[in-house]
């Protein structure tokens, strides 16, 4: 009889599930954007809610819940019912922060369920050509070295994402780069431009139009292969700092426990919705490019993300207090 019921309530519970899975959603889903208005992770999230609100015939809307380098909301989903009505919006910094924040109160990769990655963005590693004269990475490095501490890289902020490109950066290539924090990437960008700073490892799509009037020097993008929007701006790899690969990332996690199939019906929706022409062409202009993926191999590289920028964050001496 024991055997039976538990049998009974096993095929019982997968049938319920299925069920959930064929008529969610119901009503609408919330997407936590654990960042403030206006960045690409917000620009990306909003993108994303208006296709799926067509795809799935429910509204999908954007809260914005910025705060605490993004755990704040994170958070807040972490501890949501599992039920997949809401969802959160992470970056690269959802595994770094574990490392630079003390007691978080999630795990970045136990907490979630993941639905899909969404979306990866190079950095690219700018010069203020008044201010610094390297024409490439290696005069770059060579300039760092024979002048430690006097070449300045600025960043949005402590235990930001373009922080630990400057630290990864740094120990990889022995450069003496000195961080200078700001409260936001424009802050860090408008200094760069004025040449109160002399670099920054920063987003493309902030770059770009201080590349192009000259104000700017691009030396190198952070990733494995050139970007479409620099396609004359070599890798770090090419330029001579082997291995150096990097990027900004972007993905959609559920709280854990959320039902198989509502994760896998997301999981469509969002590959369905995202290759689309006219979403990958706002997707572009926000400075990224679609990369999507199954659950399994996203979280399969959360984890050699987090395992990678925690390696950064201790050689680096990366803390927020």
């Amino acid at each position: 009889m024991r055997v039976t019921s538990l049998l009974i309530g096993i095929l019982l519970s997968l049938s319920l599930g299925a069920a959930h899975g064929q008529t969610y959603p119901s009503r609408t889903v919330k997407i936590i954007v654990p960042f403030g208005p206006g960045g690409f992770t917000d620009v990306v999230a909003r993108v994303l809610a208006q296709k799926l609100t067509a795809e799935m015939g429910q509204a999908f809307v954007i809260e914005n819940r910025a705060g605490a380098g993004s755990t704040i909301g994170t958070a807040s989903v972490a501890k949501s019912d599992p039920d997949g009505y809401t969802l959160v919006m992470v970056s690269t910094t959802h595994v770094i922060s574990p490392w630079i924040i003390k007691d978080l109160p999630y795990d970045p990769i136990k907490s979630f369920s993941v639905i899909s990655k969404l979306a990866d963005s190079p950095y690219v590693l700018l010069v203020n050509p008044q201010k610094n004269s390297a024409r490439n990475v290696q005069e770059f490095i060579a300039l760092a070295k024979a002048n430690p501490d006097s070449i300045h890289y600025a960043s949005s902020g402590n235990g930001s994402s373009q922080q630990l490109m400057g630290g990864l950066f740094v120990s990889m290539t022995g450069a003496k780069l000195k961080h200078i924090p700001y409260r936001s990437s424009s802050l860090a960008m408008q200094d760069l431009v004025a040449g109160f700073v002399e670099s920054s490892f920063a987003g493309i799509s902030n770059a770009l139009p201080h590349i192009s009037s000259g104000r700017l020097k691009a030396l190198a993008v952070t990733t494995a292969t050139r970007s479409s929007q620099l396609p004359d701006v070599p890798t770090l790899q090419e330029a001579g700092v082997k291995g150096y690969d990097a990027s900004v990332w972007l993905a959609l996690l559920a709280p854990a426990g959320t039902p198989k199939e509502i994760v896998n019906r997301l999981n469509a929706a969002v590959a369905k919705v995202l290759v689309t022409p006219d979403a990958r062409k706002a997707l572009s202009t926000a400075g990224v490019d679609v990369s999507l993926s199954a659950p399994e191999k996203m979280t399969a590289y959360m984890q050699q993300e987090y395992e990678k920028w925690g390696k950064v964050a201790k050689e680096t001496g990366i803390k927020v207090d």
